[in-house]
């Protein structure tokens, strides 16, 4: 499947031919897919489908604000330090084997947390979710490469930032109207069905795609992806978080080290065809660069996602619910407006789109930064639909374009390092532009303290401009 796949020549007489019939993909293909893109959808909806209701967990579980913020780190800690080994997990076992083990670990790990009699056990339940969450977008993206014809990779890609995008978007919204009437509990209740159902249609219907690798683990690899990924994005969402004192620049410090150690023993293991994670995808030009591009979109994006509802609800006063709805329409936009963007894609290839998606993001965030206490809302909602215009110009070229000349045997690595550098570059976004609101702020105001981190993102964002220039459109590498 996959030789046909990557073959694909364009420019070639028999080209016609080629498109009509790979135009349709088959039946099995679509439903694997299918089930894939819904079991993603409900487990990136989970992980901000709880940042609303930490307020309520303080006063219903008895623990302070600290203590209740690592329901959000350790989720985020566990797909740091998971989201590496994919690339391993995906080659070592089936697809339907994987899709089992991640959706069985989302489904009890959400189960156990509408069943918490108390905060330990809910924080175990987050962490038996995330490590579930963590295998899902690499499975999602490593099956797509594998099963869908060059020529529709764009389409298929954009209705990846369906999940990736919507779902983000409705948590906050969804958790607003479910903590208005119920018990926090039910936000795991209200998931639970779908994830067993999308469990229960992977089971019976999902079948393997591509070839199961016999590389053997490396456990000391295993051993550093721990206080390497968790050590810097612990120390960054701590700095971030405005977490003082001398143990998250500790743990950052420690981190980087691990992190340099981890790099060494993959490019030793190279040699021998055994890494954990396979750095040679960084061998591809347009992967380079379309990473870095994702990165500096991440800093940018997270850092604003941070900072404007802080915005709305400190400075325009709205109510948490209120913010989730302001909020809305640019997650569903970005989301939406995917798969359209994808089918472009596949025609005029990503530097018409990256560039004018690059553009926008710095015009929006520069935009963001003039923002002051007699700003009126709707001009808040039409700047945050713009950026995430940006965004969706961005994202689904720079994924396809990134993962396209990889050969077969790369795609899992590639996914898993692009996934890995997002959760970092979204932990060192938010560490950094926290950190220039909460100096600002302290000296200067409120205000002024947001109105000089989103300037700080706008001169960020420039770096994806330049980026953006250098996209060129991938060939598929051929088979290996």
């Amino acid at each position: 499947m996959s030789t046909d796949i990557t073959s694909d020549s364009h420019g070639n007489p028999v080209q016609n031919t080629t498109t009509t019939t790979t135009e349709k993909m088959p039946r099995e293909s679509v439903t694997v897919i299918i089930t894939l893109l819904v079991a993603t959808f409900v487990v990136i909806l989970n992980e901000t489908i709880m940042n609303v209701a930490l307020q309520r967990l303080m006063t219903d579980l008895k623990v302070d604000a600290p203590t209740v913020q690592w329901l959000s780190t350790g989720f985020m800690l566990t797909m740091a330090v998971v989201i590496p080994t994919t690339g391993f997990i995906l080659q070592r076992l089936t697809t339907r084997a994987a899709f089992l083990l991640a959706m069985g670990l989302f489904s009890g790990g959400t189960l156990l947390a509408a069943l918490a009699p108390g905060f330990v056990v809910l924080l175990l339940a987050r962490i038996v979710q995330a490590s579930g969450t963590a295998i899902m977008l690499p499975l999602l993206m490593t099956t797509i490469l594998t099963l869908v014809p060059l020529s529709r990779r764009g389409a298929v890609m954009g209705n990846v930032s369906i999940a990736i995008s919507v779902a983000p978007a409705l948590g906050p919204t969804v958790s607003g109207i479910i903590l208005d009437h119920f018990s926090w509990r039910f936000m795991f209740i209200f998931v639970l069905p779908v994830a067993l159902a999308a469990l229960g249609i992977g089971a019976r219907y999902l079948s393997n795609v591509g070839e199961q690798g016999s590389i053997k683990l490396d456990f000391l690899s295993v051993l550093l992806t721990v206080p390497a990924f968790g050590g810097v994005v612990y120390g960054l969402s701590q700095i971030g978080g405005g977490g003082g004192g001398s143990v998250p620049l500790l743990a950052l410090a420690i981190g980087i080290v691990c992190m340099v150690v981890f790099v060494l023993r993959q490019l030793k293991l190279q040699k021998a065809d055994t890494p954990l994670l396979d750095l040679r995808a960084f061998n591809f030009r347009m992967f380079t660069v379309s990473t870095l591009l994702m990165v500096v979109a991440m800093m940018a994006l997270f850092g604003g996602v941070i900072l404007l509802p802080l915005y709305l609800q400190n400075v325009l006063e709205l109510q948490p619910m209120e913010t989730g709805l302001a909020l809305l329409p640019g997650g569903l936009a970005m989301g939406l407006l995917g798969p359209v963007i994808g089918r472009i894609f596949d025609k005029v290839g990503p530097l018409p789109l990256t560039v004018s998606g690059s553009v926008l993001m710095v015009l929006t965030l520069w935009q963001f930064s003039v923002l002051n206490q007699s700003s009126q809302l709707w001009w808040v909602v039409v700047l945050h639909v713009v950026l995430s215009f940006g965004l969706a110009l961005l994202f689904t070229p720079a994924f396809t374009t990134g993962l396209n000349p990889l050969p077969p045997h790369l795609y899992s690595h590639g996914s898993a390092i692009m996934s890995t550098l997002q959760q970092v570059a979204g932990a060192a976004g938010t560490a950094l532009l926290i950190s220039i609101f909460a100096v600002v702020s302290a000296a200067s105001g409120f205000v002024a303290g947001m109105q000089a981190a989103f300037l700080t993102a706008a001169v960020i964002a420039l770096a994806a401009v330049v980026l953006s220039a250098m996209m060129r459109k991938t060939e598929g590498a051929a088979a290996h």
